[in-house]
């Protein structure tokens, strides 16, 4: 009886060990790989770590963080990164061709932290009923950024009195006329339409049009105007900054990605406002703009939706967006964090906030580029003329209308 006992108390401890065991957590080994524009890579590695810390009973996470262009996630999905970062029109894209992956974990609180189920932040990442992605920053267009030791709040109202400013005092006024991103806000200040037709295949486009208020020909013979001004300069984008630093320009547009530097650069002179008006035949047209939405979308194919779910989620997360801000100047769609006194209190958002009547949500489909760089590099370069200006709008606008290949 002795042993009968014994064996039943082994085997009631064996058994105990076993259910003990069979209850603890396996802890997961997981990669993910990230594009290095989610957030600087001092703040990305700042937040895993933290991420990694919160999640230690039940994750081992190592990560990679790579350079990545958003066309190389269109061209090859199955091979970017798991967790990247895309422009809002960049998600109808992936969406048809089944690159993103849905978002099934805390919806509800990304809707509440974007500004509720009827803010544009919610809109740009939903899909049928179905949510796509997480809201990074706001306001991804661009307005004006100007040294305020030449030019008055009351000269910036006016592009025609900026370029008097800066040819009388030997600066420049830039903006980047390579660019259709920024070439639309002389097309669509002065009413022209650009968007997607209804079945989001081709873009409607009238920027030729002979027939409108203010023609086509009328707002072209007015850029080239502007590019021949002695107090305009052509410049990439990424050149701004250079030439600021120089003192050789001091008023240009840009978006909030510029705002860090350019206060480094004017200090206490740093101003920014809206866009300016601009003359067509003689009447002042206000300036619009795009704008939209970064987003941080996840990959289809990703072999561990759960893991870059969350992680996704915690690099969107209120305190992850004000750092972006303090880092990079962009604004946080997180509600919360983009109502903060210290963002409401930059320039350059608060130059977003007068843009936004005549911002408009970027609904291109990708014929669009081309087309109007090549237009545009012509005016910059002093190719274009006012004898040809007609034929060349007909021949951008014939190559932004053509319908989106196919996959």
């Amino acid at each position: 009886m002795k042993h009968y006992f014994a064996s039943i108390i082994a085997c009631s401890m064996l058994l105990l060990t076993s259910s003990s065991c069979s209850q603890q957590k396996e802890i997961e080994n997981v990669h993910l790989t990230l594009a290095n524009d989610i957030a600087p890579t001092e703040i990305l590695n700042e937040q895993i770590t933290k991420f990694k810390q919160q999640y230690s009973s039940e994750v081992n996470l190592t990560y990679t963080i790579i350079d990545q262009a958003e066309n190389d996630i269109l061209k090859a999905p199955r091979s970017a990164s798991d967790i990247f970062n895309i422009a809002n029109d960049q998600v109808d894209e992936l969406y048809k061709i089944g690159a993103l992956l849905e978002i099934t974990e805390n919806t509800e609180s990304i809707i509440n932290a974007a500004g509720g189920a009827n803010s544009a932040a919610a809109d740009v990442v939903t899909r049928d009923g179905k949510i796509y992605g997480y809201p990074l920053s706001s306001g991804n267009g661009y307005f004006l950024y100007y040294n305020n030791a030449y030019l008055t709040e009351s000269d910036v109202q006016s592009l025609d009195q900026i370029l008097a400013v800066c040819a009388k005092n030997g600066k420049k006024f830039t903006m980047d006329f390579s660019s259709g991103w920024y070439l639309f806000s002389f097309f669509r200040g002065a009413g022209l339409n650009l968007e997607y037709n209804e079945a989001k295949a081709a873009n409607l486009c009238n920027w030729n049009a002979t027939d409108t208020p203010h023609t086509g020909l009328s707002v072209a013979e007015s850029v080239l105007n502007i590019a021949g001004h002695d107090g305009f300069i052509y410049l990439p984008n990424d050149q701004f900054v250079e030439h600021a630093q120089t003192d050789e320009v001091i008023a240009g547009v840009s978006g909030q990605w510029h705002a860090e530097e350019l206060s480094q650069v004017w200090g206490e002179h740093y101003a920014a406002d809206k866009l300016p008006t601009y003359t067509i035949n003689g009447e002042q047209i206000q300036m619009a703009s795009f704008t939209g939405y970064r987003i941080v979308g996840i990959n289809a194919y990703t072999q561990n939706p759960k893991w870059a779910m969350r992680l996704a989620e915690y690099l969107t997360n209120e305190e992850t967006q004000l750092k972006r801000f303090e880092a990079i100047g962009q604004c946080p769609a997180n509600i919360t964090a983009a109502n903060s006194e210290e963002v409401q209190a930059s320039p350059a958002v608060a130059a977003t906030a007068k843009q936004a009547p005549f911002a408009y949500i970027q609904h291109v489909a990708d014929p669009f580029w081309n087309a109007s760089s090549e237009f545009g590099l012509a005016i910059a370069n002093g190719d274009a003329d006012k004898n040809n200006l007609q034929d060349m709008l007909d021949k951008m606008v014939s190559q932004i209308i053509i319908p989106v290949k196919k996959n």
